[in-house]
């Protein structure tokens, strides 16, 4: 996507823009969230070693960068279309399967917020013991406190808060960058342990390994669509591709860095033990107690003001859904201050509702974030089979917006629809199974919203067969349960 002069010259330039370096810093410090500090044992958990694990970051850097492709040229090409994942999957393949993706982004988005809560109170509970693994009584509580203290924030119209935002950016790039460096410049990487979890747990196939990662290396990189639009706001034009380009590959890096000196520090068994945030305990091994107070320190700031992001973010979505008539009209209420009040309480007690599951079952940080990716996938095929069809059906918009062929954004394309269905074939039955029963209700929503506006709904024989596709696989979920054949919440 680099694409030098070339791109300069089709588009303009922006003088009240900002510079290639301040906007590489920000899309790294917008995609970089807080699966970075659990990397280096969820890698390890499924049994992955060393080779799986290059192996896995070489599947998932092409395919991201495919993902990134296809958003940057969306962006480029149908810059009209304000409603990102949404407004593509409508613009597309119609209404009902835009729906489908903003409902899908939506409870990815608010299970991200479940999923931020265990690991923020594993983190505290370094410092604070009465927080065990982050998911006990005391952590629910507090975590609930923190979730309506943001409802309450942001329905008074606060979106972001300067000094929060700056405490993110540190709290969570120092501890990563002093991690790197410590175990680099310390001579704590070695290559003896490096080689000796190159097989991983030798009891699981090869691929199996690699499989069992790709939810971690998806997870990591969740939040990368919306990144890549603040590249638009280049102050040079030719600087636009470069950007965006730099960014994936500081923070493919960064990621790659983290997990692969991880397994010259610690063996895989070990890694694979390690609680939340499992970067602590490679650091306190590396380093000794500091480096387990620097990382856990960093993981809580960074997390109580990522939940606050999260808190927007979960809200907007359903707000604009509604807005533009695919969401019940109750969705596009506000309060005085212009706050999507109705947005932001149901949001608010759904995840209220899954932390109290969190009490009475097994479910981890792990667990909400593997439902988040499954919940996204969609969204993510959606969008990019929809710049594929533009490649075939429109490549007329890429002439002045898009440098190269479009025989190169197709291949982009195809292989973005490719890596998004490998992510969902990674994810298993019991993924599958839990994405159809996180869809069905919303099938409820979209006919109740239709009806408020007396418009027709599931009118075409495409729309039906999905419909009856996502009902038949809820019942099968729900039947499976009900029969312990599969334990979602295990």
């Amino acid at each position: 996507m680099d694409s030098g002069t070339e791109l300069g010259s089709e588009l303009e330039d922006n003088p009240h823009g900002v510079g290639i370096f301040r906007l590489v810093a920000t899309v790294i410090t917008l995609t970089i969230g807080g699966g970075v500090f659990s990397l280096s044992g969820d890698l390890a958990a499924g049994g992955a070693g060393t080779g799986a694990i290059i192996v896995a970051w070489l599947i998932s850097g092409v395919g991201v960068f495919c993902l990134v492709a296809c958003f940057f040229g969306l962006s480029r090409v149908r810059p009209e279309l304000k409603g990102g994942i949404y407004s593509y999957a409508s613009a597309g393949f119609g209404d009902f399967m835009g729906f489908n993706s903003a409902w899908g982004y939506w409870i990815s988005a608010l299970l991200a917020t479940v999923s931020y809560c265990p690991l923020l109170f594993a983190a505290l509970g370094y410092f604070f013991p009465v927080f065990g693994e982050g998911n006990n009584a005391v952590s629910i509580a507090c975590a609930s406190a923190i979730v309506w203290f943001y409802v309450f924030l942001v329905s008074r119209g606060i979106k972001s808060v300067t000094g929060i935002n700056v405490a993110i950016t540190i709290s969570k790039i120092v501890p990563i960058i002093t991690a790197i460096v410590a175990i680099i410049f310390l001579q704590r990487f070695d290559p003896a342990i490096f080689m000796a979890n190159f097989s991983g747990d030798v009891s699981v196939p090869f691929w199996t390994q690699v499989s069992s990662t790709m939810t971690v290396t998806i997870w990591v990189f969740i939040g990368i669509e919306g990144a890549v639009a603040i590249s638009g706001r280049a102050k040079k034009a030719h600087d636009v591709g470069r950007a965006t380009t730099i960014s994936f590959l500081c923070v493919l890096a960064i990621y790659l860095m983290v997990s692969l000196l991880s397994m010259g520090v610690m063996t895989q068994a070990e890694l694979a033990g390690l609680s939340n945030p499992s970067l602590a305990g490679v650091m306190e091994a590396a380093v000794g107690p500091w480096g387990a107070v620097l990382i856990n320190a960093g993981v809580a700031l960074s997390l109580i003001g990522a939940m606050l992001g999260y808190t927007v973010l979960s809200s907007e979505t359903p707000y604009e859904a509604a807005e533009q008539g695919v969401f019940i009209k109750a969705f596009a209420k506000t309060n005085r201050k212009g706050a999507p009040i109705v947005t932001l309480i149901v949001t608010a007690l759904i995840v209220q509702t899954f932390l109290i599951l969190m009490l009475f079952s097994d479910t981890t940080y792990q667990f909400f974030y593997t439902v988040s990716v499954s919940m996204i996938l969609i969204p993510y095929v959606l969008s990019s089979a929809y710049f594929s069809k533009l490649t075939v059906m429109g490549k007329d918009l890429f002439k002045g917006r898009l440098p190269g062929s479009v025989l190169r954004w197709r291949a982009l394309g195809i292989l973005g629809i490719v890596y998004s269905i490998y992510l969902v074939y990674a994810g298993g039955l019991t993924g599958i199974m839990i994405t159809s029963i996180l869809y069905a209700p919303g099938i409820l929503m979209y006919v109740k919203g239709k009806r408020e506006r007396d418009e027709p709904y599931l009118d075409n024989v495409r729309d039906k067969a999905i419909a009856g596709a996502i009902l038949v696989m809820f019942v099968m979920s729900i039947g499976l349960m009900a029969t312990g054949t599969i334990n979602v919440l295990a």
